[in-house]
């Protein structure tokens, strides 16, 4: 029998892409897709892209106990809210895509399956990550396992991301005519996203006193990330490029290329795609994904089939833009 599945902040963009993958998913069964200001609407009035995909119609109502696994797709900070107003039925599997419990209160779990499988497949609350921490997170837990971020060093790191990752409402620096053939720095080093990386990097090389200055950049883009990433390391290219692989062997995706990558190798996928290559002292890794897909509701997809025993790819075999 199917798995019913409930999405509460049904009309934004993250929302938007876990209903493309579900509705196809070959386990699970939308039961429904809260939103309280387009209640009585066809899904297909927010989300076009899905015209002739589903009949599904948006709720004021969420019936928690209709349900085996509850997607929260709101905006940061009311995840708490929902819950404080919201009674949780005994044995609902949750997926938290907002910012909320990253830091693992509230007994979830950080859901990077890349690091953390073991205890997502028996985790009854998931906290999903940022885009970002994907993208960077990915990049350097390799080294963090192995204790090689450098002691009282620096990693150095700028990344591009598409107009998608600042979410569904438009703003000042999202709209077509300001975004379109420009680019612009923003958050230097105070990102957000900085203190999950530093939680995940922390329980793999306890005491890494290593200096993050990660730089993002507002792309000219729809959707994805390319993170360049620079770190001192002493390890000759083939041994860190060996790292790299060994580690990620048995995560489906995380791929890390034999050569220089690109950004529509992972757009449209669940991948994460790694090139390693070394210049002197100096490691740098390049990472790309897809901002809503692996940064967001791809990851969340691939975080409920391991909490239902599936095959981390059901319903995740993407084909990339390419072209």
């Amino acid at each position: 029998m199917k798995k019913k599945i409930g999405i509460i902040g049904g009309a934004g963009y993250t929302a938007g892409e876990l209903l493309r993958l579900l509705i196809n998913h070959p386990e699970v069964e939308v039961a429904f897709v809260h939103s309280t200001s387009n209640a009585g609407q066809p899904v297909t009035s927010v989300h076009g892209g899905l015209l002739g995909e589903t009949d599904l119609v948006f709720s004021d109502s969420h019936p928690l106990e209709d349900i085996d696994i509850l997607f929260l797709c709101s905006a940061h900070g009311h995840s708490r809210k929902f819950w404080e107003e919201n009674d949780r039925p005994a044995g609902l599997k949750v997926i938290d895509l907002a910012q909320d419990f990253r830091d693992e209160s509230n007994g979830y779990v950080y859901g990077l399956p890349e690091v953390n499988f073991d205890r997502i497949a028996k985790a009854e609350s998931v906290a999903n990550p940022g885009c970002f921490a994907t993208a960077l997170q990915l990049s350097l837990v390799p080294l963090a396992a192995a204790g090689l971020l450098p002691e009282n060093g620096e990693v150095n790191i700028t990344a591009l991301t598409g107009s998608t990752g600042a979410g569904v409402k438009p703003g000042a620096t999202t709209h077509f005519s300001w975004r379109n053939d420009n680019i612009s720095v923003y958050k230097p080093f105070t990102h957000q996203h900085l203190k999950e990386i530093g939680m995940t990097l922390n329980n793999l090389q306890p005491g890494n006193s290593a200096k993050i200055n990660f730089v993002p950049v507002r792309g000219d883009f729809a959707r994805g990330i390319f993170a360049i990433t620079t770190v001192d390391c002493s390890l000759p290219e083939e041994d860190a490029v060996k790292l790299y692989k060994d580690f990620y062997a048995d995560a489906p995706f995380a791929v890390v290329s034999d050569n220089p990558i690109d950004l529509k190798q992972a757009v449209n996928t669940n991948k994460a795609v790694i090139h390693v290559e070394k210049h002197d002292n100096k490691l740098l890794v390049t990472c790309a994904e897809d901002n809503l897909l692996k940064g967001a509701s791809g990851q969340a997809v691939q975080n409920m089939n391991i909490m239902l025993g599936l095959d981390q790819r059901t319903g995740l075999r993407l084909k990339p833009s390419a072209f």
